[in-house]
């Protein structure tokens, strides 16, 4: 079986700075796999290069054994994979349940039609509902996305990545911003929502990392230095220093 997601000497240059210099990586299926490393170091760049944002320079990403690299960010979510934002990115104006249910149409096949109302599509509904309470939103359903508490927010935002059924999820610092008890509530989060799905998350919360990883890979300008399970990473010199 192909892994869920395979990098293969990925390299992204901008001008003549090199920001990813050759990552191999490979992520089975199933797996939850943290990307861990200082600020600057090209983990938010990876992530653009994954989910097709940015072209790589040169390498190639495989998803499911097809190759993505090059494909446009929709096209590449319609494949099976789907991601979230360092920083928070939801429709602030509509409410709760119109963001989810945005991120439901096109899983649904729906298009647009003026004549038709949304509302009336049962199917989007029931899902729209099943993610809110997935995800422990269903009560603030019908508020403001700008009117959330900032956790709330991040809540939201990792319903919208799952709402679509992705079966590879990419989360760029989820708890980034949170107390410690909001963390704690996102981790259970986390872990509940990717349940049977291929996780990829970049976290600076080590408390975080090690609490959710399978494997952590550790990237350091550009490159990666480490790559194994928690226990291995943690007593690692290289990654220590």
């Amino acid at each position: 079986m192909s892994p869920a997601l395979e990098l293969r000497a990925l390299t992204k240059n901008f001008g003549p700075a090199e920001i990813i210099r050759g990552v191999d990586l490979s992520v089975d299926n199933g797996e939850r796999h943290a990307i861990i490393g200082p600020n600057g170091a090209g983990k938010s760049t990876l992530f653009n290069l994954i989910s097709g944002l940015h072209r790589p320079t040169s390498g190639d990403v495989h998803l499911n054994g097809n190759r993505i690299s090059g494909k446009r960010a929709f096209e590449i979510n319609r494949m099976g994979l789907s991601r979230s934002f360092q920083v928070s990115s939801i429709f602030h104006n509509m409410t709760v349940r119109e963001n989810v249910r945005c991120a439901l149409l096109h899983k649904s096949g729906q298009g647009h039609a003026f004549w038709r109302s949304v509302a009336t599509l049962q199917d989007v509904k029931e899902k729209t509902a099943e993610v809110l309470h997935q995800v422990g939103l269903i009560d603030k359903a019908n508020t403001p996305a700008a009117l959330l508490p900032y956790a709330d927010q991040r809540t939201l935002e990792i319903a919208i990545t799952i709402a679509g059924g992705a079966d590879v999820v990419l989360l760029d610092e989820p708890t980034a911003g949170m107390s410690h008890s909001e963390t704690e509530r996102a981790v259970a989060l986390i872990k509940q929502a990717t349940e049977g799905k291929t996780l990829v998350i970049v976290e600076h919360d080590m408390s975080v990392v090690f609490g959710i990883a399978d494997r952590i890979s550790v990237l350091v300008y550009g490159e990666i230095i480490a790559s194994g399970r928690p226990e291995d990473i943690r007593g690692d010199p290289k990654v220590r220093e």
